[in-house]
């Protein structure tokens, strides 16, 4: 990247860094993800995160650790319904393993030596009781000890821990009133975490770029529903990624308003999703990320961002500011992120049971990716909801285009008869219908 492309880049991160700040993030970190050579980045992007305000709950697992420390002890473990059988007997195994890997998190957390990423940061980081759990109990059989869900998070202590500005570790530990241990899966801990402490994200770091489909494709975003569609309909997913889509879905449905699961392998990811607007891996949403919704008055901007372009080239006809500002209420926008991606208005001819579709842009690099389609399919509901019958357009380079979507060439002369008269014979624009 040149030196232009950062300014541009840090300048274009500034809305996500306003939007950030103050809010609360929980991240995971899985086993893999502390023995990776690209953790000491992730500390880097953790402490930049918390110098700009985010307020950072990192919940952190052990799995591979356990197995390793555990096998030197010649522990044999036993995994029953996916989920291990924690013995008295592993318990301080676990407890160790859990021990060690936090004061690996802190001591890395506390660099700050010159020339280092890390300097000046003097980041305050805090753990402790703040899970309470309950044993797993008796399934179909088999008694799993000292694996345990989480019961409660104590949000009050690791908020007020959060507003002094540290940054709060989560093991994948968990305490009873009885005073017994219990081991646990990171990802409840994370996505519980989340939930208690109405956090804005939950991201969830993996060894791929995120959940992929059946041919091996990133899926970009996912609703709640499509998320535990494919939990329950495929068998492509491996164990850590239907742990995390799990974890990302009960997150969402518990009020996070977004998860997001991407790699820890990749240098820059967590920022990469935090502060441009489409990131790098998959987003678990319970809202409409990407809404098709009629224009309003504050969209005006963003409309006129995305015609004036086409104007310069020629596509579109000229509008003033003003004139779409009275017509806004003609358009259909596509919002993403708070983003302004696409528009097309629908200007009625009532008596003629028509509406013309016009003022069709979508953004340079949203195009391809069927959003064109999508502001059609709403446009075109909006018709017959007025009760039209037809949808004419008049374009100069996009024919094909329309022709592939059902509209059929016209003449100037089957238009409206106020249209005809308004017709511009040095555009020479051509006709297009189709019939709803």
């Amino acid at each position: 990247m040149s030196d232009k492309e950062w300014v541009s880049w840090f300048r274009q991160s500034s809305p996500y860094i306003n939007a950030h700040r103050k809010k609360t993030v929980v991240l995971t970190l899985c086993g893999e993800a502390l023995d990776d050579e690209n953790l000491i980045n992730i500390v880097h992007d953790i402490a930049l995160l918390n110098s700009l305000g985010v307020r950072l709950v990192v919940a952190f697992g052990a799995r591979p650790q356990i197995d390793s420390r555990l096998a030197e002890a010649g522990i044999k473990s036993d995994f029953h319904l996916g989920l291990r059988v924690t013995h008295e007997a592993m318990l301080e195994h676990i407890l160790e393993v859990s021990g060690r890997l936090r004061a690996k998190l802190e001591a890395k957390l506390s660099t700050g030596i010159v020339n280092s990423p890390m300097h000046g940061a003097k980041i305050r980081v805090c753990s402790g009781n703040f899970v309470m759990a309950r044993p797993v109990g008796v399934l179909e059989g088999t008694d799993l000890c000292h694996t345990g869900k989480v019961r409660r998070i104590d949000s009050e202590a690791i908020t007020s821990l959060l507003d002094s500005g540290a940054v709060v570790l989560l093991p994948s530990l968990g305490y009873s009133v009885t005073g017994d241990a219990f081991n646990l899966s990171y990802e409840d801990v994370a996505s519980t975490a989340a939930a208690a402490l109405k956090a804005e994200k939950l991201i969830l770091l993996t060894d791929k770029s995120g959940i992929e489909d059946g041919s091996g494709c990133l899926i970009r975003e996912l609703t709640i529903a499509d998320g535990r569609e494919l939990l329950a309909a495929s068998e492509q997913l491996d164990s850590l990624a239907r742990a995390q889509l799990k974890a990302a879905c009960e997150a969402c449905a518990n009020g996070v308003k977004r998860s997001h699961i991407i790699s820890y392998k990749s240098n820059g990811a967590i920022l990469e999703e935090l502060f441009t607007r489409d990131g790098g891996g998959t987003m678990v949403s319970s809202d409409d990320y990407e809404q098709v919704r009629p224009a309003e008055i504050g969209d005006l901007n963003g409309i006129m961002e995305l015609i004036e372009p086409l104007e310069e080239q020629g596509v579109l006809v000229r509008r003033s500011r003003e004139l779409i500002e009275t017509e806004i209420g003609y358009f259909t926008v596509d919002e993403r992120d708070g983003a302004i991606i696409g528009c097309a208005a629908l200007y009625p001819f009532p008596e003629d049971q028509a509406g013309e579709l016009s003022c069709f842009a979508v953004r340079a690099d949203y195009r391809r990716h069927g959003r064109g389609d999508t502001i059609l399919e709403a446009v075109e509901k909006r018709a017959r909801s007025l009760g039209f019958s037809r949808l004419f357009v008049l374009t100069t380079q996009t024919e094909h285009w329309f022709i592939e979507r059902g509209f059929e060439k016209s003449s100037k002369d089957e238009l409206p008869g106020h249209k005809q008269s308004n017709y511009n014979l040095q555009r020479n624009s051509k006709v297009f219908v189709k019939y709803l």
